[in-house]
């Protein structure tokens, strides 16, 4: 039986249905906290009696810094550390799917406010700020006006660190809706729109936004296929926008979450995450 080490900070209703639907097809898979590893010795003791790692941690930070040691180490990791870093940093994403001409939102860096200033005068309003490290729908914010802007951006300029400074500006696509896809290995297991509810512009699972089941259209399909292309296998949220163009990549997630798209789908996603854990390991 092949042994997987699910590395989070804690067991979430996600984590629980991993671990049950690989018992139930001769996997095992245990959690390992992602605080307590401490790795960096050339072997990777904390690591030495799994196949491979999946991460799970909600720290992007985290996550990708584990899956860069234990590749040191050559313990075989779910998802890989370039992918994992890609998708942690949403400025370093985007240039990797503009590079590939996957549609992304139009954007500009902001780094300081002499760009804020620019991003202001070249997109129209309303905009969007985010941070360009973070998820879970935390500090994005809508600019409906140019003097709230400039007061949201003192809250910007007071945070302790450049890390957390770093923001993007882009277009509000009006609409209220997002797609997550979720993917396993190649294969888009289910996707599903979220809409904002209770007063709440943003579209984000995590929000506990109103969902339902989207059928997988082939405009879907091919850009799933070219962001797996971009990024390499693995386990991933496809976070898409529709606009009157077609869709655009907002953002990818590493350790995504599923319990919402799977309340909308009769699929069984924990088993075709395990079916791939056991490709991989195979």
């Amino acid at each position: 039986m092949r042994h997987v080490a699910l590395v989070a900070d804690r067991i979430g209703w996600e984590e629980r249905r991993l671990i049950a639907a690989a018992g139930a097809h001769d996997l095992r898979l245990s959690w390992v906290d992602d605080g307590a590893l401490c790795l960096g010795a050339p072997a990777a003791p904390a690591l030495g009696d799994f196949d491979a790692v999946m991460i799970r941690s909600r720290s992007y930070t985290r996550g990708g810094l584990i899956a860069t040691a234990a590749e040191a180490a050559r313990v075989p990791v779910l998802n890989t550390a370039a992918a994992i870093h890609a998708c942690e940093n949403k400025l370093s994403l985007r240039a990797l799917l503009r590079a590939a001409d996957l549609p992304v939102p139009d954007f500009r860096l902001v780094l300081s406010r002499a760009d804020f200033a620019a991003a202001l005068a070249e997109l129209p309003l309303p905009l969007v700020l985010k941070p360009v490290f973070g998820g879970m729908g935390k500090r994005v914010t809508l600019l409906r006006d140019a003097d709230t802007a400039q007061s949201v951006y003192d809250y910007v300029e007071d945070l302790g660190h450049g890390f957390e400074q770093a923001a993007l500006v882009e277009p509000f696509l009006d609409g209220g809706s997002s797609v997550r896809c979720f993917v396993a290995g190649r294969q888009l297991v289910a996707s599903a729109s979220f809409r904002s509810a209770g007063g709440d512009w943003r579209s984000n699972a995590a929000l506990g936004n109103r969902h339902r089941r989207v059928a997988q259209g082939p405009e879907i399909s091919k850009i799933v296929d070219a962001v797996v292309d971009v990024l390499g296998e693995g386990i991933y949220g496809i976070d898409l926008f529709e606009t009157p163009d077609g869709f655009v990549v907002n953002e990818v997630n590493h350790a995504p979450a599923f319990r919402a798209v799977a309340d909308t789908s009769e699929l069984d996603i924990p088993t075709a995450v395990v079916r791939y854990l056991q490709e991989v390991t195979s």
